[in-house]
């Protein structure tokens, strides 16, 4: 994959970047692999906003994907590569020896026909998904759970892994993508490879419209408020309101750490 621009025939696609679709090979879903997905726009059980800026946004259908790998010692071939719109990352449409689809993340160097394998002693090879404790370190992993059989869980973005760094008798120690190192269980699945489609994060969206698509709405900033909206609102000109950032309800923000409890398992966080 890579990034094209189009030629400028309109004003709105000067700044606009967008990805190749020549990887594609299948232009609809699979329909017993796909349902229904309803807007909340940032919104709870109760109807209040729990998520800001939230809203709108092209129709979606959601890709029941696979992220357990329940198809144990069953060998699958993919069949088709598909665009997902609820997620950065291609998505391959595999068929099994027994009959059963389902829907895989697409990591790099797996292509169409490309077969898979899950299982407990299955060659560590891209594409196949596997205990931690039979991957050797080194490995670059990704879908990665964070409970024995809870499904994959870290490193499911495009263009992420995580590296296994070492290992001990009951937990394997690994480097996350954003730099945190932590251990996970021996007994937690994963699949070996880095995910695919590492070129979307150098997408240049070009212009509002696009962002509304997704489903994003404004955002407006704390200094252009009055100070009854916000803690940075008021003040002569620009100000910097002379505290640390926060949000509207005066809680640190943009870098302020929130985490109360100390998590055993966490070694070094993503930030010194």
């Amino acid at each position: 994959m890579s990034i094209i621009k189009r030629r400028p025939s309109i004003s709105s696609l000067r700044f606009q970047s967008f990805l190749t679709s020549k990887d594609l090979t299948k232009k609809k879903p699979e329909r017993s692999l796909v349902k229904g997905l309803r807007k909340k726009g940032g919104r709870n059980a109760y109807g209040r906003i729990t998520v800001r800026h939230r809203g709108g946004g092209a129709a979606q259908k959601y890709r029941i994907v696979d992220f357990k790998r329940a198809q144990r010692d069953v060998p699958g071939v993919i069949r088709a590569i598909e665009y997902d719109p609820n997620r950065n990352v291609r998505l391959g449409l595999v068929f099994y020896a027994n009959g059963a689809k389902s829907y895989m993340l697409m990591p790099e160097t797996l292509k169409l026909g490309s077969t898979i394998l899950a299982g407990e002693s299955v060659e560590a090879k891209v594409g196949n998904c596997i205990p931690l404790k039979n991957i050797p370190a080194g490995f670059m992993v990704h879908n990665i759970e964070i409970r024995p059989g809870s499904g994959g869980t870290f490193a499911r973005s495009a263009g992420t892994a995580a590296q296994i760094v070492a290992k001990t008798e009951e937990y394997a120690t690994l480097k996350m993508p954003s730099g945190e190192v932590r251990m996970v269980s021996l007994d937690c699945w994963a699949t070996v490879g880095m995910l695919g489609n590492a070129e979307y994060k150098n997408i240049s969206w070009g212009k509002a419209g696009r962002t509304r698509h997704r489903g994003f709405r404004p955002s407006v900033r704390g200094m252009a408020m009055n100070p009854v909206d916000h803690p940075h609102g008021g003040g002569e000109g620009r100000s910097k309101s002379g505290s640390h950032p926060s949000t509207p309800w005066g809680k640190g923000c943009k870098g302020t750490r929130t985490r109360t409890r100390k998590n055993p398992l966490i070694l070094k966080r993503r930030r010194p």
